[in-house]
């Protein structure tokens, strides 16, 4: 529960202002049986966007709007847990009877309080943020300002900074024996690296959270955000109410809500996304426990690439264009559209390096120029999205749609693909660039804002 420096935050939305976005999509499709090629390129759609917002919140779907934040948030857990998700979850379970004796009694859900182990230390006991003892530490990470003057912590501060240090120092030597005994000795004369003492203090603070924000869900997002500026967000948001976190994430644009959605999007610490990934850590330990094998395949399609590509697309059920010929079926079943032929009334522009490497499969151009009917509505809608937020007429790039095995393997080895294309399915992905206005973050509270 520490504070932190502000640090350029990757909201999951769009904000965008300005000149041109940059989007590479890979789209994968279904494998068809061969048919006559039709000619190409086929007439492209180029229908404008409907009217409304399609990425707007629904209170009716509040659970997928939950489920789907929190997967496109699974990703980073994945690739940053120390030793791998695994050992960090095993590290966690071994908390479990701590954390249920903890909230026993309480309203605290004891699936949340340990996704605040796995998020904030991974498990380890003596994680410390920084050199000073001050700094946050322990299971929960909680700064020694915060656990005295808010939790009743006892934290004999100047003692645990003349430990910590000697611990430094014998860890640098390989005194594995003294570094055991001055974190015994520490563990004694300071509560947060009490595995017991720090637990049961952060149900407090979730408690007092609650209490002031009035739901458990926003208690979550206060703890790396801070109280005070939780209470501020929702003030702009609708005068204070206590409203579901997943409606104060998704309903807040540039359009509607817009003080509040500055504010949300202007922390630079990730905050507004803590409660997506405390919900990603639930869910990986749930698995652990229940459908361990489960996990070990997730963990292995997680760290496959860059993304979670391979998650949303899994191998085993996705079924590759093999060659040119199955990308022409594709088209002539409509499973596959061209994009559009008129582009720029749409506020899209194509890269002429799209469909480039066609001609060394013999193949033209145009054949790499298509995506799948979702896909192609998705893209539509995206470039009206930018151009009525940014007020700017530059065109959304496209760079990449669809293609095959074969193309794939020549975008690899010309260096286009991070990876070899894998031999059961395509992926997918999606990058935009985009210049953001900076935004000056308002005041943190006394629990300020906290780790991740």
């Amino acid at each position: 529960m520490r504070a932190r420096q502000r640090r350029a935050s990757a909201r999951a939305r769009l904000a965008v202002a300005g000149s041109a976005i940059v989007l590479a999509v890979a789209v994968i499709v279904s494998a068809l049986s061969s048919s006559g090629p039709p000619p190409l390129p086929l007439p492209g759609l180029g229908r404008p966007a409907p009217a409304g917002d399609p990425f707007g919140y629904r209170a009716s779907r509040q659970s997928d709007f939950e489920q789907r934040a929190s997967t496109g948030e699974e990703n980073v857990l994945f690739l940053k847990s120390p030793g791998g998700v695994l050992a960090t979850a095993a590290r966690v379970a071994a908390y479990r009877p701590l954390v249920d004796a903890a909230t026993t009694g309480t309203e605290i859900d004891p699936n949340v309080l340990e996704a605040i182990v796995f998020l904030e230390s991974a498990g380890y006991p003596d994680a410390l943020a920084g050199p000073d003892a001050a700094d946050a530490a322990g299971l929960t990470q909680i700064l020694a300002q915060t656990g005295q003057s808010l939790l009743g912590m006892h934290i004999d501060l100047a003692r645990s900074r003349r430990l910590t240090k000697a611990i430094a120092a014998a860890y640098t030597l390989g005194e594995t024996g003294e570094v055991a005994r001055y974190q015994r000795e520490r563990a004694r004369i300071d509560d947060r690296f009490d595995p017991p003492k720090v637990l049961a203090a952060t149900v407090r603070y979730l408690e007092i959270a609650r209490r002031d924000v009035g739901r458990e869900d926003l208690a979550v997002v206060s703890y790396h955000m801070g109280i005070g500026n939780l209470e501020d967000v929702l003030h702009d948001y609708d005068g204070g109410g206590s409203v579901p976190y997943a409606q104060l994430f998704f309903d807040t644009t540039p359009e509607r809500h817009a003080a509040a959605y500055q504010l949300l999007q202007g922390f630079g610490d990730d905050s507004s996304l803590y409660y997506w990934r405390i919900l990603a850590a639930a869910q990986i330990m749930a698995l652990y426990r229940s459908n361990r094998p489960a996990l070990v395949r997730l963990n292995a399609l997680e760290t496959a690439g860059d993304s979670d590509a391979e998650v949303l697309h899994p191998p085993s059920s996705t079924t590759v264009l093999t060659s040119p010929s199955a990308l022409r079926a594709a088209y002539a079943r409509r499973e596959v559209l061209p994009l559009p032929t008129r582009p720029t009334t749409l506020g899209l522009d194509y890269s002429p390096a799209m469909g480039s490497l066609a001609r060394r499969l013999g193949e033209p151009a145009a054949l790499y120029r298509g995506l799948r009917p979702a896909a192609l509505d998705l893209l539509i809608e995206l470039a009206a999205r930018v151009r009525a937020l940014s007020g700017s007429k530059a065109p959304l790039l496209v760079a990449q749609t669809v293609t095959d095995s074969g193309y794939e393997r020549l975008l690899w080895s010309a260096g286009g693909t991070r990876s070899p294309p894998p031999d059961t399915s395509s992926r997918s992905s999606a990058a935009t660039r985009a210049r953001r206005r900076p935004w000056r973050a308002k005041r943190c509270s006394t629990a300020s804002r906290h780790s991740t």
